[in-house]
């Protein structure tokens, strides 16, 4: 088989500058120079490079259920079976994403017209001009209502399709919805201490590299957190960081799975050999496992195969799911035994012009599947076997989708950029909202780049960070807008949550409240937890909300004191992985670089971690 040539290899992008709510744009500087920090009065962002990967679950994931027989279809289908209603313009677009709750329920975006009152006395003869009138009105109400019956049916045999803020369909959701959010959320692990006053525990300086160097990849255990080094992984105590163990590596770390199992083992991606020279980046070929709680490598391995023929098959990212480690990229996908590292399947060399970009982990094993020419491809979600790789289910993208991301394996939500409409970087313009076990669209749902915060890596199957699926919701966060108060600096956003079966917007939300913005890091049970990027003059705040009232607890805040708030704000929002458990947050980088030559003394110090914690 000739597989379609591969992309250039990738290029690590500039490191940004602090996060929170956004500033004028500096001048342009080299890459290690930061940007000014969060929360100062500031003026919209322009839109922000990629974010590196995700932040990593620590729960342990479950065995996929037995699989099932993949159902054939009867003729090629209309990407996944779904073709699009037409819908009626929306004549009012409600703000930031999330609709108003009208005091009866809104249709395919549309109020229900008011019955005009009855003439009084009887017998009176309408004129011909009000009747025109009521006529008139009449078939409006007929049109509307086949819309509304056509839109839910799904137009024929694919999903419902809901719009986000400004789209034609938006209305209260079922389900959850319309119960209060009564009997979702809870069940969590983590609860507020007594104190949720924090102080800054450590402070990890950057290493010393030659050239921007990725270090993407951070998990926490119960004794330590780990970070990759330069060609090596690191463990630094939770408390005091300091060095709990190093396990050196033939090459610098290229890929982490955000799965790891019960017993902290996870997959990673590493370069075979040490880089000898500004951007002489090796190949990414080496798989293996690591210990988190030793730091020992348990295995290693690599493929040959797919486009990459005899050569070392190279990867772009690596995950989990139960008992199998899958690992994805240009040159095809292989999953190998987590137990011994032995191959379940590799990359092949004849397979009708398709190669697996990607795999989503966690409680399934998902494929993201490219077939076709590089510039008008088929891109396909497969959900698999994770033993044999045999797909279970299959949907087929809309034309215009180039690359898929997986938010979500059980269950199933995947996020594309259809036509490269979003525009703005993010990677999403609709999310998916798909049936694992028949593979058909359950509902399809469109996100206004304007008024959505969630972001995906487009060349990356599970990149996406804050987009999380839960209580039979898809959870994402507004853009920000400006406050309540309409006063410059009080710019804020919330979280609003989708019905997977409907597509629609629930009544609930969480409103992070003037000033401060909310990034949502993971799932805890039905909760969510949440970072509170917040202004100059207050620390930073991680919360829990509730999946199903969506009312916050606070787990812990930041001082602040400004040196401490200039520390927390070094990290790019969108460059930094954020990770909470137990009291103790952790902020890391996703790329490092050479320090300027001419750096100043009064430049804002760079760290590789930076730690908060409540007293334990």
């Amino acid at each position: 088989m000739t597989q379609p040539p591969p992309p250039p290899p990738n290029q690590p992008p500039d490191p940004q500058g602090g996060f929170g709510a956004p500033t004028p744009p500096p001048p342009q500087q080299p890459p290690a120079q930061p940007e000014p920090g969060y929360g100062y009065p500031q003026q919209p962002p322009a839109p922000q490079p990629e974010p590196g990967y995700g932040y990593p679950q620590q729960q342990p994931y479950g065995y996929p259920t037995a699989p099932q027989q993949p159902q054939q279809p009867q003729q090629p289908p209309q990407y996944g079976g779904y073709q699009q209603p037409q819908q009626p313009q929306q004549p009012v677009q409600p703000p930031y994403g999330y609709p108003t709750q009208p005091q009866q329920p809104q249709y395919g975006g549309y109020q229900q017209p008011v019955a005009a009152p009855a003439p009084a006395g009887g017998g009176k003869k309408l004129s011909a001009q009000l009747q025109i009138v009521i006529a008139a009105a009449v078939a409006v109400v007929l049109i509307i209502g086949a819309g509304i019956w056509y839109a839910n049916s799904g137009g024929g045999d694919g999903g419902n399709e809901a719009k986000g803020s400004g789209g034609t369909s938006q209305g209260p959701a079922t389900g959850g919805g319309d119960t209060g959010g009564k009997g979702l959320g809870g069940g969590g692990k983590e609860k507020p201490p007594a104190d949720t006053k924090s102080t800054m525990t450590f402070q990890i300086a950057q290493p010393k590299v030659a050239d921007i160097t990725d270090v993407s990849g951070s998990w926490i255990t119960d004794k330590a957190f780990v970070k990759p080094g330069v060609n090596s992984l690191v463990g630094y105590d939770l408390d005091k960081g300091s060095v709990l163990w190093t396990l050196p590596l033939t090459g610098q770390v290229c890929g982490a799975s955000r799965h790891v199992t019960a017993d902290n083992k996870a997959p990673i991606l590493f370069e075979a050999t040490k880089r000898v020279g500004p951007r002489y980046y090796q190949p990414c070929t080496e798989v293996g496992v690591v210990d988190l709680n030793t730091g020992k490598l348990l295995w290693s391995t690599s493929v040959t195969g797919g486009s990459a023929g005899d050569q070392k098959a190279r990867f772009t990212e690596v995950t989990l799911s139960g008992a199998t480690v899958a690992a994805g990229g240009t040159d095809g996908g292989a999953a190998f035994d987590l137990a011994n590292g032995n191959p379940r399947w590799k990359p092949q060399a004849n397979d009708q012009n398709c190669y697996d970009m990607g795999y989503g982990g966690g409680e399934g094993l998902v494929a993201v599947r490219k077939c076709g020419q590089y510039d008008n491809p088929n891109v396909l979600i497969q959900n698999l076997n994770p033993t044999t790789g045999a797909p279970l289910s299959q949907y087929k993208m809309p034309p215009g989708v180039k690359y898929a991301s997986v938010i979500s394996t059980k269950p199933l939500v995947v996020a594309a950029d259809v036509g490269e409409t979003a525009g703005d970087g993010s990677g999403i313009s609709d999310f998916f909202s798909i049936d694992e076990k028949t593979g058909k669209l359950k509902a399809k749902i469109t996100a206004d780049a304007d008024q959505y915060a969630a972001r995906c890596r487009a060349t990356e199957v599970e990149s996406c960070t804050q987009a999380l699926v839960g209580n039979g919701r898809l959870y994402v966060p507004t853009e920000e807008h400006e406050g309540s108060t309409g006063e410059y600096g009080s710019e804020t956003n919330e979280i609003i949550a989708f019905d997977l079966a409907t597509g629609r917007t629930v009544p609930e939300k969480a409103d992070a409240g003037d000033k401060f913005t909310y990034v949502p890091l993971r799932m805890d049970g039905g909760n969510l937890i949440a970072y509170k990027a917040p202004p100059y003059d207050q620390g930073g705040r991680i919360v829990s909300v509730d999946g199903g009232t969506m009312k916050e607890t606070l787990l812990l805040e930041n001082p602040a004191n400004k040196s401490i708030h200039n520390v927390e704000s070094s990290f790019s929002l969108n460059g930094a992985e954020l990770l909470y458990g137990d009291g103790r947050f952790f902020i890391s980088e996703t790329l490092v670089s050479k320090p300027r030559e001419n750096a100043s003394p009064n430049d804002i110090k760079e760290y590789l971690i930076v730690s908060f914690s409540v007293a334990h």
